[in-house]
């Protein structure tokens, strides 16, 4: 495989007028407009028609993550107005338990009007199911652009989701240049989201409709799931000139036993919604082969770092039912219902894909990693696919149309 590590980021840009970028999706979300690419070809019709381009007996992949509303306001006493974004949960650092805490909860969060809060404890008033609660916030240390925070409540009745549910505000995509409105609480959130956890949505996910999950159904396509907490950095966009001095964000990952056996009884292959889903499949493949190579490594040896795909290549090549099997095995030997880790892979040309075979994905910044992940997929023929879109006016972004994409 290519070091992809010189790529300079400056070869994917293109123009994105602002109108392009939709600012409020459909009325009806699978009506948006789906570009198809199929070995080279281009060609569209409408999200609804998808299933007619699937095989039979092939398996589709979901990120079932939900958007926290991660976004808390505090207002100090000399008014001053402080946004604290939460990102991901530090104590206790596991999604689900953070979530039930019912006093404390420390997150890693970045901080709005930071140059406002030096010091001191901020403080809230809120009413939460009918009981007063007061929330307050404390900083702690900064770890890179973001910050430690300790939040208390007094009322043990009252679980840390109950807060941010109450409370908190959904983070749509800074790109919209707009604030948050109601209706985004449903429209930025897939219509199958179940497990709490990100902070932005998977978005190839908002076109699915349960017609169109029904339609899928009835075509013979099975319909698998997983969970990818997305962070903020997937809006990272690449500042250094070449890829080699961006550092890829961590995402937490989740991927039961049934899921596995699934993909293996599927030859290891599937078709990805997302490059959420993109980035977890492939990661598993990685794990496989790096859990065929050291058995007992331990959970942390688990994590998929930034470029480990390209560095450590096994010495003969490891299939993808191979390196899925030694992931269900490695579950087997410790009990396990579902394998817990994060990755931090970029996905950029030069990358073999082992897992996903086609995938549904929205269109993305210039300049993205994300717009990487798409050019590695399809052999570098992303400018065809763009280019099609622009002059077909297809909306771009979040809440912006869709493709399919065959290689």
């Amino acid at each position: 495989m290519e070091d992809p590590k010189h790529i300079h980021i400056s070869e994917f840009n293109y123009p994105l007028p602002d109108e392009r970028i939709a600012k409020f999706p459909l009325p009806v979300r699978d009506q948006s407009k789906l570009l198809v690419y199929s070995h080279g070809q281009v060609s569209e019709d409408v999200f609804t028609s998808l299933p007619n381009y699937l095989p039979q007996g092939s398996l589709m992949v979901f990120n079932n993550t939900k958007v926290i509303q991660a976004r808390l306001h505090f207002r100090k006493e000399t008014g001053a107005l402080i946004e604290v974004f939460c990102l991901e949960p530090i104590e206790p650092n596991d999604y689900a338990l953070n979530f039930q805490q019912t006093g404390h909860a420390a997150w890693l969060c970045m901080i709005g009007n930071l140059k406002k809060w030096k010091e001191g404890i901020l403080r809230r008033e809120m009413t939460v199911k009918g009981q007063p609660v007061v929330l307050t916030a404390e900083r702690g240390e900064c770890r890179g652009t973001s910050h430690w925070v300790d939040f208390r409540w007094n009322n043990p009745a009252i679980t840390f989701a109950d807060i941010l549910e109450s409370f908190g505000e959904l983070p749509i995509p800074p790109y919209l240049n707009r604030e948050t409105q109601e209706s985004d609480k449903e429209t930025y959130q897939t219509v199958y989201s179940k497990i709490k956890g990100s902070v932005a949505a998977p978005t190839a996910g908002l076109h699915f409709t349960p017609r169109v999950l029904d339609s899928l159904r009835q075509k013979g396509v099975d319909l698998a799931e997983l969970t990818l907490h997305v962070g903020a950095g997937t809006f990272k966009p690449v500042k250094s000139e070449e890829i080699a001095g961006h550092e890829m964000h961590t995402e937490y990952i989740s991927v039961s036993r049934s899921l596995l056996q699934q993909l293996i009884e599927h030859g290891g292959q599937a078709i990805a919604v997302g490059t959420t889903s993109v980035r977890t499949l492939e990661s598993l493949y990685h794990i496989g082969v790096s859990l065929l190579a050291h058995p007992d490594g331990s959970n942390d040896a688990l994590h998929v770092s930034q470029w480990q795909p390209y560095e450590s290549q096994p010495a003969v090549p490891v299939s993808s039912v191979d390196a899925l099997q030694a992931v269900l095995d490695y579950l087997d030997r410790h009990g396990m219902e579902a394998l817990h880790t994060s990755t931090q892979i970029i996905i950029a040309p030069g990358y073999d894909y082992h897992i996903v075979k086609a995938m549904v994905t929205n269109f993305h910044q210039p300049q993205s990693t994300l717009l990487l992940l798409v050019s590695a997929f399809v052999h570098g023929d992303w400018r065809k696919i763009y280019d099609y879109a622009l002059a077909h006016d297809f909306r771009f972004l979040s809440y912006g149309d869709s493709s399919l994409l065959i290689p």
